[in-house]
């Protein structure tokens, strides 16, 4: 009998399973306990000289929901009720005062806007939108890539991000496969040129999808956060036209230089064969088949908010409504409206109306919360004093500092969760240096929807990556890029645009 192999030794590059669960969950517990250690520091430590004990406490708070944001030790909506509970118990706010950021306007003008996206994505209107813009735009790539950004970036304003990306992809997906052809028969690697144009294409969704959500209101949390920061805490109200007016031209620019980057420097694909573009889109067109009733209606329901919105300022005196009503007034319409009243089928129920991201509202609510808090303590007046030596930097090199940081930061962090704690200290900042806070707080809102870098920054990105066709290197490398354009446009728009629309 032959004698018994030894035992293998452990692979040092390969850690057995179990090894590998443990160190998960060591850092989960690291993660977890770094937010409430922080606290407890901080609020061991004495209030630094101008700063109050309220704003100290506020800070200690901050510390906590800042380090669960960026490790996500616990869901984010989760972390963004830390306020609710400890706020009140620690004497900064009442519950009442604390709470009420949870229903704050802005809450239900999202809440109205989910509804609407909601109706779209249950009749397929917004995937004839996209193939539509698609057909148009042709089966040259570069052309074809500026058809997908287009149908992307204008569903993203009134879609969510995620959604939106979702959307597209298998259309993009659909497209590729017919333009890898024979190369994914054999299973051999497509050609560069195929392979760039795939890689291109996806990247455009994703920059799309980030940059046309800036251009509304509504279209992704931190434009609409700052509307509520600002009404809340300067009395600045936002108006869903007035920011349209400031956030297409960025978004637009933005798109431009996105395209140019794909199509011409990272990703070009001029010398790809149009024949199968072409197919990949007729087959996309004919499964859409014929529209139907409740496609129609949702059209008609969409183009009717959308357009109560853009013109509301030109019929207040008639109608006194706001942005956040007409929204509810279209939500409740989707439910209202029938389709069919023989089987009582609506445009909206609630079986697909579950579906709201109820997290994103929790989320928005919490962020204003803290926001709130920030002001009020004088937490932001404080920190804006710090930060305060930059005033005799120029005024572009200070904005640029700032969106840039921003930009960068949001990499790694929550959108929304980094509106809520810079929004406050650039607005403070602002005031600190004798300027509108509008200059400083848009550049932040916007700045913290432009992560073009890492697969984890946005769902968006984490979406195309998991199409399985891109590495972090090549998100990077076109990314980095974007990042700074971002940074120059946005700053540009907060020196010379802001001031002219509020």
């Amino acid at each position: 009998m032959p004698p018994a192999s030894p035992p293998a030794s452990p692979d040092p590059d390969h850690p057995p399973e179990t090894a590998r669960r443990g160190a998960r969950g060591l850092r989960a517990l690291l993660a977890l306990s770094a937010g409430p250690a922080l606290f407890l520091a901080v609020m061991a430590l004495p209030a630094p000289m101008g700063l109050s004990p309220g704003g100290w406490t506020v800070a200690a708070v901050a510390g906590w929901m800042a380090l669960w944001w960026l490790t996500q030790a616990v869901p984010l909506p989760a972390t963004a009720l830390l306020p609710a509970i400890l706020f009140p118990l620690l004497g900064v706010t009442d519950l009442k005062a604390t709470t009420s950021a949870y229903g704050h306007p802005l809450v239900f003008l999202f809440l109205g806007g989910f509804v609407i996206a909601l109706t779209m994505e249950r009749w397929n209107l917004h995937r004839r939108i996209a193939i539509r813009i698609i057909a148009v735009a042709g089966t040259q790539p570069a052309r074809l890539t500026a058809g997908f950004m287009a149908a992307t970036a204008l569903l993203s304003m009134w879609v969510s991000n995620t959604a939106t990306t979702l959307m597209m992809v298998p259309i993009a997906l659909s497209v590729i496969a017919f333009v890898d052809g024979d190369d994914a028969d054999d299973g051999s690697p497509p050609a560069p040129a195929k392979d760039r144009f795939a890689r291109g294409l996806l990247l455009a969704i994703a920059y799309a999808a980030s940059i046309g959500g800036t251009a509304t209101l509504i279209g992704t949390p931190p434009n609409a956060f700052l509307a509520g920061y600002m009404g809340q805490n300067h009395g600045i109200e936002i108006g869903f036209a007035q920011w349209m007016a400031l956030g297409l031209p960025v978004a637009l620019v933005l798109l431009v230089a996105a395209w140019l980057l794909l199509t011409k420097v990272t990703c070009p694909a001029d010398d790809l064969a149009q024949g199968p573009i072409q197919d990949g889109i007729d087959r996309a067109h004919d499964e859409l088949g014929p529209i139907g009733r409740g496609e129609a209606l949702t059209a008609l329901l969409f183009l009717a908010v959308a357009l109560t919105w853009m013109f509301r300022p030109l019929i207040d005196d008639v109608v006194p409504l706001n942005d956040t009503a007409i929204a509810l007034i279209g939500a409740v319409a989707a439910f209202a409206i029938p389709v069919d009243l023989k089987t009582r089928s609506f445009l909206m129920d609630w079986s697909h109306a579950a579906r709201l991201p109820w997290g994103i509202l929790i989320l928005f609510g919490g962020g204003l919360s803290l926001a709130g808090a920030i002001q009020e303590t004088g937490l932001a007046q404080w920190l804006g004093g710090l930060f305060a030596e930059g005033g005799t930097m120029p005024l572009i090199a200070v904005l640029l500092l700032i969106t840039g940081m921003v930009v960068f930061l949001t990499e790694i962090t929550s959108n929304t969760a980094t509106a809520a704690v810079f929004i406050p200290v650039a607005a403070a900042l602002a005031a600190t240096l004798g300027h509108d806070p509008m200059v400083f707080a848009v550049p932040v809102a916007l700045a913290a929807s432009c992560a073009f870098m890492m697969p984890v920054a946005t769902p968006p990105n984490a979406i195309v990556f998991a199409a399985g066709r891109l590495d972090v290197a090549h998100m990077c490398a076109a990314g980095v890029f974007l990042n700074f354009a971002a940074t120059a446009v946005i700053a540009l728009a907060a020196l010379y645009l802001v001031p002219r629309l509020f």
